[in-house]
């Protein structure tokens, strides 16, 4: 009887665990950064936030591409405003979304 019960607790204890740890992982990865985008090519993209950051982003194979009328990351050029969702854990940034923004009124370019 307590070798039983014994599995069935550490069962347990590993159940309660992962059931904590998975879903705080995985959501909190996740990030945006909006501004400027400064520079782009087919591999990469470089976001002003016009203070003082810049980040550069690879495309993911699936990135998506949304707002003012872009659908593909080679419709994106300088001077677009953009936000770009990417994964903290990423080692070089991928940008999973990028959603395109209306052109802000106090650009000076």
């Amino acid at each position: 009887m307590k070798p039983n019960l014994r599995r069935l607790a550490i069962v347990f204890t590993i159940f309660m665990a992962a059931a904590l740890v998975v879903p705080t992982v995985a959501s909190a990865q996740m990030r945006e950064f909006s501004g400027r985008i400064d520079r782009v090519s087919k591999k990469k993209m470089i976001v002003d936030n016009r203070m003082g950051d810049k980040v550069s982003f690879v495309p993911a194979e699936a990135v998506e591409v949304t707002g003012e009328e872009k659908t593909e990351w080679k419709q994106l050029k300088k001077g677009d405003w953009v936000t770009v969702s990417w994964k903290f854990i990423d080692k070089p940034r991928k940008a999973y979304k990028v959603t395109v923004r209306p052109p802000k009124e106090d650009d000076d370019e």
